[in-house]
């Protein structure tokens, strides 16, 4: 491989730098503060400067959210890895995992899974490409699910039970993961959505009227959705 010229480098650190200052004006400020006059004048240079990197300030902000998705999705897989090769282990790990860096990085938690701004959104319709965010983010969880029903088939709540609209429904999901059977799909969305749900509530201060200890309500969810995977043993 050809190393980058000086030129690349010098392009590739100023597109790093515009990055990091329109994440500190996140953080500061919100999704609204970020503009490109502010990242400008923080680094010294002219607003019409930053075109030459960056077409747009929606194209930074979408830039910026691909690379925040990342980073979570890196936090995920460590957690992944750390917690061995049985699968229930990896699906806490990657659970908890979720939490922490959500509950520590709301406003960047914001930024990604809710609306970026007018006519950007972080996430395609599909994710079907394997280098997507996207769909780096879902197969950290699915990944240990698809092998623990190779390894030992649970028992699903729903067997039998789901009918032709919602199977036509899970289409998506299940060309993606064919060798699930519907219920099993079924199952394994049931406990994302209510995962992160929980999140999502807890990031936007939704919980507060409800629990003290947020982190223990989500353990307690957790646990009960591992118990359908697990043969009721729990984590």
């Amino acid at each position: 491989m050809t190393a980058p010229t000086r030129r690349e480098r010098l392009r590739t650190a100023a597109v790093s730098d515009i990055k990091d200052g329109a994440r500190r004006l996140l953080v500061t400020g919100g999704p609204q503060a970020i503009s490109l006059r502010a990242i400008a004048r923080d680094m010294g240079m002219t607003a019409p400067a930053i075109y030459r990197y960056f077409p747009s300030l929606e194209a930074l902000v979408l830039d910026l959210a691909g690379d925040l998705l990342d980073e979570l999705c890196e936090h995920l897989e460590a957690a992944r890895d750390a917690a061995g090769a049985e699968p229930i282990d990896q699906l806490v790990g990657t659970a908890r995992a979720f939490r922490r860096w959500s509950v520590r990085h709301p406003v960047e938690f914001r930024l990604v899974f809710g609306n970026l701004m007018p006519g950007v959104d972080a996430f395609p319709d599909d994710c079907g490409y394997p280098g997507d965010p996207g769909a780096r983010l879902g197969d950290v969880f699915i990944t240990p699910l698809v092998e623990l029903w190779r390894r030992r088939p649970f028992p699903v709540p729903l067997a039998g039970q789901v009918d032709a609209g919602l199977t036509e429904a899970l289409a998506p999901l299940r060309e993606k993961h064919p060798e699930l059977p519907v219920e099993v799909a079924c199952l394994m969305l049931s406990g994302w959505t209510m995962l992160y749900g929980l999140v999502s509530m807890e990031v936007y201060h939704q919980l507060r009227w409800a629990v003290t200890d947020p982190e223990a309500l989500f353990d307690a969810e957790l646990a009960a959705f591992l118990q359908q995977l697990d043969g009721g043993s729990g984590r």
